[in-house]
């Protein structure tokens, strides 16, 4: 295998993959992508892929322009060019994958389309994929049949947060899934010397409506920090925020890795119980414009832990290796 992984980043996540390429040391590899009058489009590659490992980097959130879908296709598309360009390997690195929520069958003929999404990525000859934070981990897992690896953003926001907590915090997941992300958190806090506890929010969804406003866990006189995989309109983060205060919380703040905000998200986010809100940049920064919500939201860049899990599976070890870069 060559001495350096091949890496690809395209369209809008062009920004993300400069900052894991220079993280790496290893410059991107320049790629062609065209538009046509019917909506079609095209990408290649501008080097020989012969023999090579490659990455292509690229989110799958919609944005105005380019749906979920769009960007998917696209990626498809590229891997199935490197594939026939003769790579050795070709690794997707997604640090948002659509579809990741829709992982069951909630109501009878429910599409599980997890499931089709990798079917997919395995059709066009995808050797791996990479994410971050996704929203079932086991189901990722199974649903594909190539290699599917999965980094953590916990590190990252523990090292941000624990130097501003400071006394007794408790750590909230704002729902029955987001227990076992929410611990791992709570111990990265607690290895740091923060004094943390836990607590867990009811939360009931039918129909888009959330219900539930009981708290088990002791949030009095302390800073709770409510951890979670992803805001979309922020409704669930300021529910849970709510009831911390109304429990007598002294702050609230709120963690989520994929700041994939809707319409919504502005107005519900600049509610006085949340006081600052942590993501990452694995969707791109600026969905909330400019308001009260968008100035309680600090953004941290997460190229860096990409670059390890990189390194480390070209390398041939795991993609979350004990050191991040």
């Amino acid at each position: 295998m060559n001495a350096h992984p091949m890496l690809f980043a395209l369209g809008a996540s062009a920004s993300f993959g400069q900052d894991v390429a220079a993280a790496l040391g290893v410059p991107l590899s320049p790629h062609e992508e065209r538009e046509f009058e019917d909506g079609e489009h095209k990408s290649r590659a501008l080097v020989s892929a012969r023999g090579r490992a490659a990455y292509v980097i690229h989110s799958l959130h919609g944005e105005p322009g380019h749906s979920a879908n769009d960007r998917l296709c696209r990626l498809l598309f590229f891997i199935g060019a490197l594939r026939d360009a003769g790579a050795e390997s070709v690794t997707a690195v997604a640090p948002y994958l659509a579809y990741a929520r829709k992982d069951q069958r909630t109501r009878p003929f429910d599409p599980v389309t997890t499931r089709y999404v990798a079917a997919m990525f395995e059709a066009v000859g995808t050797d791996a994929v990479l994410t971050m934070d996704v929203h079932n981990i086991a189901a990722y897992e199974n649903a594909f049949r190539c290699r599917a690896e999965h980094i953590e953003a916990a590190p990252l926001f523990a090292a941000q947060l624990a130097p501003v907590l400071g006394g007794p915090t408790v750590v909230v997941a704002p729902d029955a899934g987001a227990v076992k992300r929410a611990e791992k958190f709570r111990q990265l806090l607690v290895a740091a010397g923060i004094d943390a506890g836990s607590a867990l929010a009811e939360k009931y969804r039918s129909g888009g409506v959330l219900t539930g406003n009981l708290l088990v866990g002791e949030v009095e006189g302390r800073t709770a920090v409510i951890f979670d995989d992803l805001v979309s309109s922020g409704e669930t983060l300021v529910r849970t925020a709510r009831t911390c205060r109304e429990k007598g919380a002294a702050r609230v703040l709120a963690v989520a890795t994929h700041a994939a905000f809707s319409p919504a998200a502005s107005g519900v986010l600049a509610d006085p119980a949340l006081e600052r809100l942590y993501v990452t940049d694995t969707v791109g920064p600026g969905r909330l414009g400019a308001g009260v919500a968008t100035s309680k939201v600090t953004v941290l860049g997460c190229g860096r832990r990409f670059a390890a899990a990189i390194r480390s599976m070209h390398e041939g070890g795991p993609a979350q290796p004990d050191q991040p870069l």
